[in-house]
C-alpha cells in the first residue's frame, strides 16, 4: 500500500530545530510562507503551528530538486529530505526559533498546490472580518490563531487536571432536553418520532448537574457546550463553552475558595502569574455604589459618589425634581481633567446617551470659582458639600448623572471605564479579580409586569431574607456570587435550593401557579422531595476566559468556527434552507414572518 508520501515521515516540527541539530538529516512538513530566488539558489521558509524553519535549494546539492522547487509558491505543501545546516555568519534570525539553522534539501515531495489566498498568512495583516470568517480555515493558520487554539487546549488541560485531583468526576449531560424559558431563548429542535413535540438545545446543564448532586455523585465537573439564541456581542456567541462544576455539602466560601485555586493555577501554567488569593470581594450594594456596575473593574480609581442628598432641595431643578421623584443623583470626578474641549465632553454627553441617560452636566474646578452652566444654581453650602464629598480640586472635571437608580449607575459606570481607558488609567498586563456576592434574588420585568430571577430559579435565598419572599421580594438577597475579571464576569454560581418548600415559595414569587412549575419543573420537585443535599457551584464562561488569558478584544479569536454577530456562519453559509421533504418528515410548515 502507498500514499503520497512515499517513504518519508516528519521526523521534526518547523519550530523545534535547533544549532544542536546541526548535521542531522531531518523530514519537515509544512505549508510555504514565503518562497525567495537568490542569484540560482531557493529559500522557502517553511511553517507548522510550532513554526518556520528555513529550507534551501541549491543547484550544487541537488540539480532536479532545485530545478523541481521553481514551481513552489505560498501556501503549496510541501514533504522535504535534508540535512541540517548552521546558518552562515551574519545570517542568523533571532525573530525565529530555528533562525540560527537551516535545512538544505535533497528530496522535495509537492504534496498539494494551493490557490493565491485572499490574503496574506501572517499577523498583522489588514482584513475585514467578514473575509476572515469567509475563509476561516486560511485565518486559523495565522500564527496569532493557532497561538490562541494552543492555549485554548491547554487551558482546557489545565481545568481539568485541577478538578481531577479535586476528586471531582466529567459526567456528560443531555444535548437534546425539555425547553424551560426562563431568561434567554431556547434554541428548540423538532421531534421527528413525536410530531409536534421539542427539544430544546441546554442554556446550562444546571437541572441535571442538580440532579446528579441529588444521584449522590458528590463533585461533578464537565467542560460543556451550551447554547442561547440571543443577541450577540463580542464577548457572546450562541453556542458557547462553559466550565461547569457542582458540589454537594458545601457553602458559599467552599466554592469561591475552589474556584480561587482553580484560577492560581490556571494563570500560573498558561501566563507565568502568580495570582494573590483570597481574591477581593464585594455585595451587590457596593460594587454598584462604587462603580455603577455589579462587574466593576477594580484596576483603577474614578470611583462614583452620590449626591442626592446634597442636592435634594436645591436651586437646580432637574437635579431635585429627580431625587423628589425617587431617583437619584451621582457623580464622577475626572480628576485633572479640566482641559478637557467641549466637544470632548458632549461626545460622553453621547456615550452616557447609549446606556439611557438624558444628559451629562459637568463642572470644571478652576482656582478661583466654578465653571459650569449650573454652578450659578448652588448655595454656598451646597457648593461646599459637594466639594468635600467629591474631593474637587482645581484642575478636575466633574459629571453628574440624575436620573432613576438603574439608568444613574450604569451610564456613570460604563463612563467610568471609558475614561479609565482614555486616560490610559488601566494597566493592560494586570489580573485584577473580585468577587461579587449577595445579588438581589429578583428583578422586576416591566413589561411581562411580573418578577424574574436575576441569575435563576434555583438560586437559594439569603435564609435571613426567607421571610421577605412572600412580603418585598425586591428586598430578598441571594445566596449568588460572580468572579469579575478586569471588569467582564468570567464565572458565576450560587447555592441551590435544596428543600422543596423552599423552592415552590420562589416559584409563586415569580408569579407561577402551581400547574404550571409542576408541568415545567414537576422532576426537579420530585428528587428535592428524594433526599436532597445542600449543595451549589459555578460555571466559567470558558471563551471569555480564553480571550483575557490570551489578551484579545474579542472572543471569536479564542474560538475556531465563531459565529457572526448575526448567529451566521459565513465558512459553511449557516443557517440554511432545508428541503420540503425534510420538513414533511418533521411535520413541519414553514411561515417566514417578513416584519411588514
Amino acid at each position: 500500500m502507498s500514499d503520497n508520501l512515499g517513504d518519508m515521515r516528519r521526523t521534526h516540527s518547523c519550530g523545534r530545530l535547533k544549532g544542536g541539530d546541526v548535521g542531522r538529516e531531518v523530514v519537515l512538513m509544512g505549508w510555504v510562507q514565503r518562497r525567495r530566488d537568490h542569484g540560482g539558489v531557493i529559500f522557502v521558509d517553511l511553517r507548522d503551528r510550532e513554526g518556520i524553519t528555513q529550507v534551501v535549494f541549491n543547484p550544487t546539492v541537488d540539480a532536479d530538486v532545485h530545478q523541481k522547487a521553481h514551481v513552489i509558491r505560498s501556501e503549496f505543501v510541501l514533504a522535504v529530505r535534508g540535512r541540517v545546516d548552521a546558518r552562515p555568519a551574519g545570517m542568523v534570525n533571532p525573530n525565529l526559533k530555528t533562525g540560527e539553522i537551516e535545512v538544505t534539501v535533497s528530496e522535495l515531495k509537492i504534496l498539494n498546490s494551493a490557490r493565491t489566498p485572499p490574503f496574506l498568512i501572517e499577523d498583522g495583516v489588514d482584513v475585514s472580518e467578514t473575509i476572515r470568517l469567509t475563509y476561516r480555515h486560511l485565518d486559523l493558520r495565522r500564527p496569532r490563531l493557532q497561538r490562541n487554539m494552543i492555549t485554548r487546549h491547554r487551558a482546557a488541560a489545565s481545568v481539568r487536571s485541577f478538578l481531577n485531583a479535586q476528586d471531582f468526576l466529567e459526567i456528560e449531560t443531555p444535548v437534546l432536553t425539555r425547553s424551560t424559558p426562563e431568561g434567554a431563548r431556547d434554541y428548540l429542535v423538532p421531534s421527528r418520532v413525536q410530531p409536534g413535540r421539542f427539544y430544546a438545545l441546554p442554556q446550562s446543564p444546571q437541572l441535571f448537574k442538580q440532579l446528579l448532586m441529588i444521584s449522590g455523585f458528590d463533585r461533578y465537573y464537565q467542560i460543556v457546550r451550551c447554547f442561547r439564541d440571543e443577541d450577540l456581542r463580542a464577548d457572546r456567541q450562541p453556542e458557547f463553552t462553559q466550565i461547569d462544576a457542582e458540589m454537594s455539602f458545601v457553602g458559599e466560601e467552599d466554592v469561591m475558595a475552589l474556584s480561587e485555586q482553580m484560577m492560581r493555577d490556571l494563570f500560573k501554567t498558561l501566563q507565568d502569574t502568580e495570582l494573590s488569593l483570597p481574591f477581593a470581594r464585594l455585595t451587590y450594594d457596593e460594587a454598584v455604589d462604587r462603580y455603577g456596575l455589579d462587574k466593576p473593574d477594580v484596576r483603577f480609581g474614578l470611583e462614583l459618589r452620590e449626591v442626592s442628598d446634597i442636592v435634594e432641595h436645591s436651586g437646580f431643578k432637574l437635579f431635585s425634581g429627580v431625587v423628589q421623584k425617587g431617583g437619584i443623583v451621582k457623580a464622577l470626578n475626572a480628576k485633572g481633567c479640566i482641559n478637557f474641549s467641549r466637544k470632548e465632553i458632549d461626545d460622553l454627553t453621547d456615550f452616557v446617551a447609549i446606556y439611557r441617560a438624558k444628559g451629562l452636566a459637568w463642572i470644571k474646578v478652576r482656582e478661583d470659582s466654578w465653571q459650569s452652566p449650573i454652578a450659578k444654581f448652588f448655595s454656598d453650602d451646597e457648593k461646599a458639600a459637594l466639594a468635600e464629598r467629591l474631593d474637587m480640586q482645581p484642575g478636575d472635571l466633574v459629571f453628574f448623572v440624575a436620573d432613576q437608580p438603574k439608568i444613574a449607575n450604569e451610564s456613570l459606570g460604563y463612563l467610568r471605564n471609558h475614561l479609565g481607558r482614555k486616560l490610559d488609567l488601566i494597566d493592560p498586563q494586570e489580573n485584577a479579580f473580585v468577587w461579587v456576592t449577595h445579588f438581589p434574588l429578583f428583578a422586576y420585568d416591566a413589561a411581562a409586569k411580573r418578577y424574574e430571577s436575576l441569575h435563576h430559579p434555583f438560586t437559594a435565598p439569603l435564609e435571613e431574607d426567607y421571610g421577605l419572599l412572600e412580603k418585598d421580594p425586591p428586598a430578598v438577597r441571594s445566596r449568588a456570587y460572580d468572579l469579575v475579571l478586569n471588569g467582564s464576569e468570567i464565572g458565576g454560581g450560587s447555592i441551590r435550593i435544596h428543600q422543596r418548600r423552599v423552592q415552590e415559595r420562589v416559584f409563586k414569587a415569580l408569579g407561577m401557579d402551581r400547574s404550571t412549575y409542576e408541568d415545567k419543573f414537576g422532576f426537579l420537585l420530585s428528587a428535592l422531595d428524594s433526599g436532597a443535599p445542600p449543595h451549589g457551584g459555578i460555571a466559567f464562561g470558558f471563551d471569555r476566559l480564553v480571550m483575557m488569558l490570551c489578551r484579545q478584544a474579542s472572543i471569536r479569536d479564542v474560538i475556531a468556527f465563531p459565529k457572526t454577530q448575526k448567529a451566521a456562519c459565513l465558512l459553511t453559509d449557516a443557517p440554511a434552507e432545508v428541503t420540503r421533504a425534510q420538513l414533511d418528515e418533521l411535520s413541519l410548515r414553514l411561515r417566514v414572518l417578513t416584519g411588514e
